[in-house]
């Protein structure tokens, strides 16, 4: 499970921060926030749409001793616990959803710079590069998830990774108030992992592309497309449950487990693909979880691999 944030006075914090005109809510379901539609209910649901707005959020957080328990974007990397997640929970859109282009490099000729705000679609984001002729970003096309989230988790595939184009990312801490650009090398980036704590909200992120063929571009996008779809179940999941061993593929560990099918209450582990767990009508948080825990002891039993998940289990599931 994720840790939460500091919780300090929510209750006060809820109250200043309406009096200042922000947008936050008490008990709203997260379930709409995430790919999986499961999850209870958020202390309180903090809905930012502009710059001002989440600077008269830090003072205020900072005033009461809050920070989030839990920043969503697309939750395409999420399972939200039944009990919810109490304390704060913050969401950006509006202004943070915007894409700028900014000029080709002088010093790297074919050379530009992406700034996209961090609620920013992946799909979105290499779509718009790629139909300019800014190309090095194919790869994320099939992530459902936004730049904020790719971000935190070093999100990658088809090769590829955030680590591997991001040239800097700004960055809004609640624990100092404090909002700022940091270079690319100074986020700790490993496999899946940055080192952004649970007190930071990425605001947006630079990304280095080049001048390419936006015709070709194009087709790369529609060939990764076509690959997920005939190698990876739709409906109601979080992607790939569990990061890869090194030198080796999750899918291939439960796979060779029998593990496919295997279901706890309305959770079944994909037919199609062993690394997703699909939550069918009528599934809860508990279920997914519980059959994660079950896939991740067969596979230390009979494979001797520790598998570690990729999804973010957060709040209460009892």
């Amino acid at each position: 499970m994720v840790n939460l944030g500091a919780a300090g006075d929510i209750a006060a914090f809820v109250r200043v921060a309406a009096e200042c005109g922000l947008t936050v809510e008490r008990d709203v379901s997260l379930a709409s926030f995430t790919t999986y539609k499961l999850g209870g209910p958020a202390g309180a649901l903090l809905t930012l749409d502009t710059r001002d707005e989440l600077l008269t959020a830090l003072r205020v957080a900072a005033e009461n001793g809050v920070c989030p328990s839990l920043v969503v974007g697309n939750g395409s990397n999420l399972l939200v616990g039944d009990g919810g997640v109490p304390g704060l929970v913050v969401h950006l859109r509006g202004d943070f959803a915007v894409l700028d282009f900014l000029p080709v490099s002088a010093v790297e000729p074919g050379v530009a710079v992406v700034r996209a705000g961090a609620s920013v679609l992946l799909p979105v984001l290499t779509r718009q590069c790629a139909a300019r002729g800014l190309v090095g970003l194919e790869w994320c096309v099939g992530i459902p998830g936004t730049v904020g989230g790719a971000v935190v988790m070093n999100a990658g595939g088809h090769g590829s990774q955030t680590a591997d184009w991001l040239v800097a990312a700004e960055i809004a801490d609640f624990a100092t108030g404090s909002v700022g650009w940091r270079p690319a090398a100074d986020l700790g980036f490993a496999y899946r992992h940055s080192n952004l704590t649970p007190s930071e909200l990425v605001v947006a992120a630079e990304y280095r592309v080049t001048d390419g063929d936006a015709e070709s571009a194009l087709a790369e996008l529609a060939n990764i497309v076509r690959w997920r779809r005939e190698n990876q179940p739709g409906g109601a999941n979080a992607g790939s449950v569990f990061t890869n061993p090194v030198g080796d593929s999750a899918g291939r560990l439960i796979e060779s487990c029998g593990l496919k099918g295997v279901r706890v209450g309305g959770a079944v582990v994909s037919p199609k693909h062993a690394n997703f767990i699909q939550a069918e009508p009528g599934a809860t948080a508990k279920d997914v979880v519980e059959l994660i825990e079950l896939v991740r002891e067969r596979v230390a039993r009979e494979r001797g691999v520790s598998l570690v998940p990729e999804v973010r289990c957060v709040g209460i599931f009892d």
